[in-house]
């Protein structure tokens, strides 16, 4: 049961942090699209620090239950079962995460960078780079539930 509870508060934190990784480059479209208008751009550029932070917050949350899933049976082996032994779909689950991560630090860094009055991106471009992490998040979900290695 314990297993379950852990895995279910894994998931929850990783939904949380992924609504994050899909939101904050749409703000970085809207950035794009505001112009010279210095309210909305404030405004704008408020919410992404929020939520850039709010997402930081998530994946540690969910990085915590996720490593207590994977290596939680080493310290807690009657209550946490070694469910990736001998097998090699975690790893590259692991490698599309730390890839996502990559993409939510990059798009974070655009996001100070335009608050420091660089420029960003078309908004054409920042809507082609808001469709990556739904592949990258297919592969993740295709890796956990079919396990094919």
């Amino acid at each position: 049961m314990t297993y379950l509870w852990i895995k279910s508060f894994h998931l929850l934190f990783v939904i949380a942090w992924m609504a994050t990784v899909f939101y904050l480059p749409r703000i970085l479209v809207n950035l794009a699209e505001a112009g010279d208008d210095a309210a909305v751009r404030t405004r704008l550029l408020l919410m992404g620090r929020r939520l850039y932070k709010f997402g930081h917050n998530m994946f540690g949350i969910a990085f915590l239950f996720g490593l207590a899933l994977w290596q939680g049976w080493r310290v807690f082996p009657q209550a946490l079962p070694n469910v990736v032994a001998g097998m090699h779909w975690i790893d590259a689950k692991l490698g599309l995460v730390a890839v996502l991560l990559a993409y939510f630090i990059i798009v974070g860094r655009m996001l100070k960078h335009c608050a420091n009055g660089g420029a960003l991106p078309t908004p054409k471009a920042l809507r082609w780079i808001n469709e990556l992490p739904v592949l990258l998040l297919l592969g993740v979900i295709f890796l956990v539930l079919a396990k094919p290695f």
